[in-house]
């Protein structure tokens, strides 16, 4: 893998891991525009971009990491059911969604419609925004966790499964969204590492390839910081809209896309 192309990778997950617009999406789409074979190598490289994001939003919350204790606990609580189910469906979604391309369009494209018909109920005032992170219960915990096995399906998006369900449950945009960051933390952490075991010979067979780990992993966690930080300000003040007509676009070029290269 050339530098160029470990650079635009390593923005296009600091960029999108934590927004909720489905990391996974992005980069299987950018891979396949840059002509990136889905060999070791890019497994390999993956993890090390994936690293460096969430390396992001450990040192942008690490305060709170160390000093709220309440929080830590209930972040590993909300990880449980996301850990079952990711061992038990680990092996399913990744040999059949993973290999149907227009499976993930039409999952990036409806998770988008939901994005809008969600804000929709909220301005209707069926759904009521009044909660804050320090309110979450064990239950809800629990709840939030299991929502976001949803993002398993390439093109749901973690960030936004959890969002969304915190909505659900009456948390404003930006607890929710704080709340997400800090359930990223085990759940990309330890898919991290099983992928990481799994690929371990890959480390050995392109050790002369590290120049580009390091440069993904780095520009990953740069661009990282600055999506997090931009992110949370902006659902302080805005909804998700943006997100969900983002959604229509792309997923509306990435057909035109296949079509064309049909």
């Amino acid at each position: 893998m050339g530098l160029v192309k470990a650079a635009i990778l390593g923005v296009v997950e600091g960029l999108t891991e934590f927004l909720p617009v489905s990391s996974t999406f992005h980069l299987l789409l950018a891979a396949r525009l840059a002509g990136l074979p889905a060999d070791e190598f890019t497994k390999l490289f993956e993890i090390f971009i994936q690293a460096g994001a969430i390396l992001a939003v450990v040192w942008l919350y690490r305060r709170p990491i160390l000093t709220r204790l309440d929080l830590a606990c209930k972040t590993a609580a909300a990880f449980l059911p996301t850990a079952f189910f990711g061992i038990a469906l680990y092996r399913p979604i990744k040999n059949v969604f993973f290999e149907k391309q227009w499976a993930q369009v039409f999952i990036f494209i409806f998770v988008g419609l939901v994005f809008i018909g969600f804000e929709l109920l909220i301005r209707r005032g069926f759904i009521k925004l009044n909660k804050t992170i320090a309110s979450l219960t064990w239950k809800e915990a629990l709840i939030v966790g299991t929502g976001q096995v949803l993002s398993f399906f390439p093109g749901v998006s973690r960030a936004g499964a959890v969002i969304i369900i915190m909505m659900l449950l009456g948390y404003r945009r930006a607890e929710a969204a704080f709340f997400s960051f800090f359930l990223a933390i085990p759940t990309i952490l330890s898919a991290a590492f099983f992928d990481l075991y799994r690929s371990r010979h890959a480390l050995v067979t392109f050790s002369h390839q590290v120049l580009p780990l390091i440069l993904g992993f780095v520009i990953s966690f740069l661009v990282a910081l600055m999506a997090v930080s931009w992110f949370i300000r902006y659902l302080q003040t805005h909804n998700l809209n943006l997100f969900g007509f983002y959604r229509f676009l792309l997923g509306g070029l990435a057909i035109l896309y296949f079509l064309l290269m049909a």
